[in-house]
């Protein structure tokens, strides 16, 4: 069994293309900087309008760049010492995006002990922060509870027929071996199904209380209650109505595998080093997940076949569903889950009374849902076999992992990221010309992965980067805004908020390494970054 598996339940559920324009500096002492900002008109209609903005120095979009960045490190017995790096930052005020880290050893009961699960999860809101703070609280117990299940039940012994079978066939197919949590398959399933159970949690919860609060009379007379000022009102509707992408990785050091499981469209990329013909050796650039929006094929091609025939030229517009949200898979977003009465039902009980009703759904709504959080789980080995320096191990390693929420994809590619950080752990510092990285910090492409973001957006800076962060995931943050580059990092981050959503996304990273220990110093640290 796993060590503190909690079980999700709908009460603990109900808690509570940048463009980029002309910037002048008006004086040494108080410098600002011009801005096109959307505003309110005089007739109502948004418009565009120039604003100067104060250019705040340099030290104090540091300190926000690092504010949220840890550091950790995680010992076991058998040698390998893990280290994880997290930093946020925000956009919007409050930020939408959460994140989430758990390790959870294996009890000495449990068939496949010694082991631990480390858990790591990324959450991308949207439409509010509600939805992405229930996941960073519960996402990952909903998944330890589905894999201590998985744990405790060993396969079932063959019958006399498959022993037959087997004896007769030896080539046939056979049941799985050991316990059923070494069959990635099987773990896939348990955490595909953690997903979808916590997803119903969360849209059943406001239905629940509804369908607690209706007497006999209001049934009878249909009368909608209201529930305005229930204690659970607001707790449980916000979570439905907003919504959140959510990426998570599964290490399972008992039996060496890794699971991604990606709804939405954060991403996971992994750097791989590898032995070269002239010794010097590269990084291989693996991405591990799929950005699930309208613009992926794969994901385009299922809600078509989903949807009724009539409705395939407009289910996904403009690559976002419906022509309004982008990511395909998400958390709540009731509003494209929820039939239309629901909604309204819902809407007229809790939300109402609150002054806070909830928006209609889409025009084109007809044949709902058409966003699922159900994720998309793969399956990777891992390699603990070789030693030594970061960039002298052995061939094909899975050696580092990036998780991130969109806001870094729409600034920097993959193989930057992962050039970043191999750079990072080769003890790379400085100022270092975008041209002179590829030599320092060779890459080799490997799994492509399905790129879903908006080209619009995406940068062609020549400038260069800046190795100056203790913190790895606060370096990939400093390197999507400007990097060496330190006028532009300044006025990009000078941006409030709710100015700054145009032209920069929350940022959420996490940066999973490991590497060969001491068994002895078997212990858990956490460090706050200083400045």
């Amino acid at each position: 069994m796993i060590r503190n598996a909690w079980k999700p339940i709908a009460a603990a559920v109900a808690i509570g293309g940048p463009t980029y324009v002309y910037y002048s500096s008006k004086s040494e002492h108080h410098q600002t900087f011009d801005l096109a900002v959307r505003v309110k008109g005089a007739d109502g209609r948004p418009e565009m309008a120039t604003r100067a903005l104060p250019l705040l120095p340099l030290k104090t979009l540091e300190a926000r760049i690092r504010e949220h960045a840890t550091i950790n490190t995680h010992s076991r017995p058998g040698g390998t010492v893990w280290k994880y790096a997290t930093a946020a930052l925000s956009s919007n005020d409050p930020i939408e995006d959460a994140n989430a880290q758990q390790v959870l050893q294996r009890d000495e009961s449990d068939p496949s002990a010694p082991g631990d699960y480390l858990f790591f999860a990324v959450m991308d809101g949207h439409g509010g922060r509600d939805t992405s703070q229930v996941l960073s609280r519960v996402l990952i117990n909903a998944v330890a509870l589905e894999l201590s299940n998985l744990a405790t039940n060993l396969p079932p012994a063959p019958s006399i027929l498959q022993r037959v079978k087997s004896f007769t066939w030896p080539s046939s197919a056979q049941a799985p071996q050991g316990p059923l949590d070494s069959d990635p398959h099987r773990v896939s399933l348990a955490i595909e199904n953690a997903f979808t159970k916590l997803d119903t949690e969360i849209l059943n919860a406001p239905i629940q209380i509804l369908a607690n609060n209706l007497d006999a009379e209001a049934r009878k007379n249909k009368v909608i209650p209201d529930l305005s000022q229930h204690p659970m009102a607001l707790s449980t509707m916000l979570p439905a109505i907003s919504g959140s992408c959510a990426l998570m990785a599964v290490f399972d050091t008992a039996h060496r595998n890794l699971y991604l499981a990606c709804t939405g469209d954060s991403r996971a990329v992994a750097g791989v080093w590898e032995k070269t013909t002239d010794g010097k050796g590269q990084w291989r650039v693996e991405v591990l997940t799929e950005d699930q929006t309208g613009r992926n094929p794969n994901e385009l091609k299922r809600l078509q076949s989903e949807h009724p025939p009539d409705e395939a030229d407009y289910v996904v517009r403009e690559g976002r569903i419906l022509g309004g949200l982008e990511p395909s898979r998400a958390f709540g977003d009731a509003r494209y889950k929820w039939p239309r009465a629901i909604q309204e039902t819902l809407s007229q009980a809790f939300l109402l009374g609150n002054g806070r009703p909830m928006r209609p759904p889409p025009a084109l709504f007809k044949t709902p849902p058409y966003v699922t959080a159900r994720p998309v789980v793969t399956h990777r080995k891992l390699d603990f076999s070789d030693n030594g320096n970061p960039l002298e191990r052995g061939e094909k390693a899975l050696r580092f992992l990036v998780l991130a929420t969109d806001g870094l994809w729409d600034e920097l590619s993959s193989e930057e990221v992962v050039s970043l950080v191999g750079g990072h752990l080769a003890g790379l510092q400085g100022t270092i010309p975008k041209s002179d990285l590829p030599a320092l910090v060779p890459t080799s492409a490997g799994t492509a992965g399905i790129d879903g973001k908006n080209k619009n957006k995406k940068h062609t800076n020549p400038g260069s980067w800046a190795f100056t962060d203790e913190n790895v995931s606060a370096h990939l943050i400093r390197n999507a805004f400007g990097g060496g580059d330190e006028d532009r990092l300044r006025k990009v981050l000078s941006i409030p908020a709710p100015y700054s959503r145009r032209y920069r996304d929350d940022l959420t990273v996490t940066v999973v390494w490991w590497e060969d220990g001491n068994e002895e110093a078997a212990q858990v640290t956490s460090i706050k970054s200083k400045l």
